[in-house]
């Protein structure tokens, strides 16, 4: 995940919640191989986590591209981001 800003987190519930939408789907780009999330009529991509089945604590991020400043929603694993947790209050 180098080159993305992790900008915030939300786990999957609070993520539905603020976009008000009440399921969000897993699909495949069988074109490509690569995985994405469908939420309402909007898409975010998917880490490779959730291809392999390693996704056990899943959270959504909103990550930007440090060289192009694009934004974007990406579901991950809890933690892939390599910020070290200071606390949990």
């Amino acid at each position: 995940m180098n080159g993305l800003t992790f900008l915030e987190s939300w786990s999957v519930s609070q993520f539905k919640q603020n976009h008000h939408v009440e399921k969000i789907e897993i699909k495949k780009n069988e074109a490509t191989g690569k995985c994405f999330f469908v939420y309402g009529f909007e898409t975010g991509a998917c880490s490779s986590k959730v291809k392999t089945g390693e996704l056990n604590n899943p959270v959504i991020s909103q990550v930007c591209v440090s060289e192009t400043g694009e934004m974007f929603y990406l579901l991950h694993q809890k933690g892939e981001s390599k910020a070290m947790t200071l606390a949990v209050l």
